[in-house]
């Protein structure tokens, strides 16, 4: 009992501060100060909840749009922890919010859910070895973020009910981040319409954050379908006309136009129907582009370029063609109030305390892989400003930015994965279920929390994020999604391949009420997979 005396203190203190206050949400600094270390010292306790809820999501390895037992999951922690759901905002089944709350800001956390397709990994092992050939899995990591909001948001929760803190809580899962497919939605659907500050997590390596325009493209993902006239393609060719032979005439096309395009761009497909089979002129064929670029209006011109290039493949071939948006991204822009008070918090918080067993896995999951060494990280990163960020940008796109078009925000990068690992890759799994998971994701919440009271106590650091958002960020472009009223989220991406493999999968979700970690049912040693001894 001696240990927990010194907070009971601190908590009488913070309540006669609080209950003198003329205005309860305007905290002292040092009220605010205590109540950040209790929030701490709350997401500490549920670090077993924590690795509970890594693990499961982790098996659960379901992509985007087929998030249903993730979802389901997550949402009833957030009801059993009172919580309002509401399921199936924007029109997609799989997303929900989760409010908590009244008075004074409105505060949303979100984070995404989606494993990949064709990247099963048993956690825990140094080698790529699947858990079912050819099903999805967690090579990115999303198992993490909603289990590091879900912490967070309750430890702030109890912080603001003893304190009689005024302010809400809108939690919220990115589905399909990975075919950057929903949030665009969301934004549209007026979901974020009341809220007035964001904070989104990403699984890193590091851990940090940043502020100003972030050197990640904006993107449209585009499916182009062709129709033509099946024929005997031996007999009767010239009856025929091959959509397939559309779809290569529009590679063909895009791949000249690419050296006329800015240097910034990146695009890529891959060819989503090409016919029956070889004897049948194919009638129906379909192509799938991703488009992406640093700004708004040089989205927009890609995607323009792409239709015209594929109306021109239509017109060479004597097809027609349909085209259907699958997802949008805007380009991401951090908030820099709200992102120096992070990394405040994050240098608070530190870096997790790794094991040796911990850098063990890490160097022999880099051997194993012939990836680049070097151990997990012993300090937090620099914040990540225009100043000091990589030279023409990052490459990749993440849909979060059409929510930092909309109200202020910031992501924050938590330390839950092995350095030098491929994203998108077995490798990037391969420590999403370990205690490197585990700690990271605990880190990031305490972050994640602190930050939250530093905006509902903080009336000045709120109004200048938003100045910063209307004055600097909306002086630099302007949302400009190329997403029409007629186009609706692409929630049928998926379900025929869970249809087929969700039977195999199901007999390796985590059972936490047998096992006390995922690597425990699935009977691996995490000391002996890092080339050590525990006694197994």
């Amino acid at each position: 009992m001696k240990k927990r005396e010194p907070l009971g203190r601190t908590i009488a203190l913070i309540a006669a501060l609080i209950s003198t206050a003329a205005l309860p949400a305007v905290a002292t600094a040092a009220s605010t100060k205590a109540m950040k270390a209790e929030a701490v010292a709350q997401v500490a306790a549920q670090a077993k909840q924590v690795q509970v809820m890594v693990d499961q999501v982790f098996s659960y390895a379901e992509p985007g749009f087929q998030e249903i037992r993730t979802s389901e999951y997550l949402s009833r922690i957030l009801e059993e922890n009172g919580f309002t759901v509401t399921r199936g905002v924007a029109g997609i089944p799989t997303a929900f919010t989760a409010t908590w709350g009244s008075g004074g800001p409105l505060i949303a956390l979100g984070s995404d859910i989606d494993g990949l397709l064709g990247v099963s990994q048993t956690p825990g092992s140094p080698d790529v070895k699947p858990l079912i050939a050819g099903a999805p899995g967690h090579g990115e990591g999303h198992n993490s973020g909603m289990p590091m909001m879900i912490a967070a948001a309750i430890a702030v929760k109890q912080v603001m009910e003893k304190n009689k803190i005024p302010g809400r809580l809108m939690l919220w899962p990115g589905v399909a981040e990975e075919l950057l497919a929903t949030k665009a939605y969301y934004v549209r659907s007026g979901m974020f319409k009341d809220v007035d500050a964001c904070i989104f997590g990403h699984v890193n390596t590091g851990f940090g954050t940043g502020y100003g325009e972030m050197g990640m493209n904006g993107m449209v993902s585009v499916e182009y379908e062709f129709s033509g006239k099946t024929a005997h393609s031996a007999a009767m060719p010239w009856e025929g006309r091959s959509a397939l032979d559309a779809v290569e005439f529009m590679d063909t096309a895009w791949n000249f136009r690419r050296e006329h395009l800015p240097l910034s761009q990146r695009s890529h497909d891959v060819i989503t129907n090409g016919g029956g089979q070889p004897n049948v002129v194919p009638g129906k064929a379909s192509v799938w582009y991703y488009f992406r670029d640093r700004e708004f209006s040089s989205v927009r011109s890609l995607y323009e370029t792409g239709n015209e290039i594929a109306d021109a493949a239509a017109q060479a071939t004597g097809t027609s063609v349909k085209r259907r948006v699958l997802g949008y991204a805007a380009p991401n822009f951090g908030n820099k109030p709200m992102a120096e008070a992070a990394d405040a918090n994050i240098r608070a918080v530190g870096m997790p305390a790794w094991s040796t067993a911990d850098q063990a896995f890490v160097s022999a999951v880099q051997k194993a892989n012939h990836l680049k060494a070097g151990p997990l990280a012993s300090s937090v990163t620099p914040l990540s400003t225009p100043e000091n960020r990589m030279a023409g940008g990052f490459g990749a796109s993440d849909d979060i930015g059409d929510v930092m078009w909309t109200v202020p925000t910031i992501t924050i990068g938590y330390p839950a994965n092995i350095p030098n690992v491929i994203f998108h890759h077995a490798t990037a799994a391969m420590a999403m279920a370990t205690p490197i998971a585990h700690k990271g994701t605990v880190a990031g919440a305490k972050a994640v929390a602190m930050t939250v009271l530093d905006l509902m106590t903080s009336p000045k650091l709120l109004a200048e994020a938003k100045s910063y958002f209307r004055d600097v960020q909306l002086k630099t472009q302007t949302y400009d999604p190329v997403l029409t009223p007629t186009d609706q989220p692409a929630i049928d991406r998926n379900e025929k391949v869970m249809k087929e493999l969700r039977p195999a999968m199901e007999k390796f979700y985590y059972d936490p009420s047998r096992y006390g970690s995922y690597l425990e049912q699935l009977g691996i040693s995490y000391t002996a997979a890092g080339g050590g001894s525990d006694g197994k």
